[in-house]
């Protein structure tokens, strides 16, 4: 039995503006080519759902002499270790045969798997709770407002989230975020900023779907430590990122929200503003996959002057242009993101609490919570997302913790469901240390 070549033919097919992308066959061939690969390896068995279920397929076969790799994974196989998949890009952080680190190779298993869910939904269409959970900004604005505190009642009721568990599938043990009765957009609108605002420059603060409707805490806080250091926040009409449109392979609602988001950001990154991102997973989506989505030199220059929010003042620490805090914060269990760790920058929103608050005592830890956009809310996935999500429940756990810290919205709402510890944004300690909270 021959096995594929470890190299391909030509550069794998990542983007949908390659026919290749949705031919059936050139995608078969490369989901074989990649499983082979990767079934040789096992280095990332740990890290989600999707390793276990591909080389158990694979051993199968094997074990009984049928095959002697991947050769004999079928549509069914591929399909379960696709569903798998949620989407934490660790595997690609940690996988060898990289272009990032000069493969031959050129392995990307994160972007097959969105890849081989893009052509089953345009074969077999999105489900309705894929196109529910799409919409993250909809559902914010409709539950949001004067109807937030019913809103948040409903999401609360173990007995009406049954109910809705069985129309949506969105499961009724994950702990949904509460709306806010006062959107974000609304609180800036109506905000004078400080005298000193805009002497530093300008920035864009994109406070993603969670900051604008449900947890506007968190660009407030950074609109308070921006202006604190000089800076005029400026924001936008933006809309969601897409990234939860890819989850269920709606290529076609991802690219209208990437155009929409473009065409609000140009002109301030042409005048000189840098957008600045709280959330990492629309961080990295703005970063990483705009650009490989939409092929147009706009996009290409959006996503060169966007940062994650704790990088960018990060990249002022170094530049010894980020002043030193007097609050106290203690012993900080900081909660490396996956999608942080996946724009390849570190933990910036460590470095800066370590150096700049004189007390912070900083333990890192990394696992992830298997939430991953929208994976870990439906009613499939949700027991297993909580069984990967044990080591991040037990490194929160650890004595002597005062306060616990994630960029990712998602990971702080397992920590909440897991721990009963409510998780703080970097930016939200930070602005407490510094006495704007």
């Amino acid at each position: 039995m021959s096995h594929p070549d470890r190299a391909p033919k030509s550069p794998p097919a990542t983007s949908p503006n390659d026919p290749r992308y949705w031919d059936e066959r050139d995608l078969e061939a490369e989901l074989l080519r990649t499983f082979q690969i990767c079934h040789e390896c096992r280095m990332c068995v740990n890290f989600c759902g999707s390793f276990p279920e591909l080389f158990n397929r694979v051993d199968r076969d094997v074990d009984v002499g049928r095959a002697e790799g991947a050769e004999l994974v079928n549509a069914d196989d591929i399909r379960v270790v696709s569903e798998e998949c949620w989407q934490c890009k660790l595997c690609y952080v940690k996988c060898p045969y990289t272009v990032d680190d000069g493969a031959y190779e050129m392995l990307d298993f994160p972007r097959l798997m969105a890849r081989e869910k893009a052509v089953r939904a345009k074969r077999n269409g999105i489900t309705f709770t894929d196109r529910v959970l799409g919409e993250p900004q909809l559902i914010g604005q409709l539950g949001g407002g004067p109807l937030a505190g019913a809103t948040n009642l409903i999401n609360e009721s173990r007995l009406l989230r049954k109910v809705t568990e069985k129309v949506t599938g969105i499961s009724a043990e994950f702990p949904l975020p509460p709306v806010a009765r006062e959107s974000f957009p609304r609180w800036l609108r109506k905000r004078k900023p400080s005298a000193t605002a805009g002497e530093a420059g300008d920035v864009v603060l994109f406070a993603t779907c969670y900051g604008n409707y449900n947890i506007p805490d968190v660009p407030k806080a950074a609109v308070l430590v921006l202006e604190h250091l000089g800076y005029r926040v400026i924001g936008v009409e933006e809309t969601c990122c897409g990234m939860p449109n890819l989850d269920g392979g709606d290529v076609t609602g991802a690219v209208d929200k990437i155009r929409a988001n473009v065409a609000q950001l140009i002109d301030h990154v042409r005048a000189g503003a840098t957008i600045v991102v709280p959330n990492p997973t629309c961080g990295y989506m703005m970063k990483r996959e705009w650009a490989e989505y939409v092929e147009e030199p706009d996009v290409a220059e959006v996503a060169g002057a966007t940062r994650d929010l704790m990088e960018f003042l990060e990249e002022l620490r170094r530049d010894k242009l980020l002043p030193k805090a007097d609050g106290a914060l203690g012993n900080v269990a900081y909660h490396a993101a996956c999608h942080l760790r996946a724009q390849k920058i570190g933990f910036p929103g460590a470095r800066v609490l370590m150096r700049q608050v004189p007390d912070a005592e900083v333990r890192i830890i990394e696992q992830c919570s298997a939430v991953d956009g929208t994976w870990g809310m439906k009613a499939e996935h949700y027991e297993t997302g909580r069984q990967y999500a044990q080591k991040l429940k037990r490194g929160v756990d650890e004595p002597n913790t005062d306060l616990v810290v994630t960029d990712c919205p998602l990971s702080a709402l397992r920590i909440k469901k897991e721990n009963d510890v409510e998780a703080l944004h970097p930016i939200q300690a930070l602005a407490r240390a510094y006495g704007l909270m």
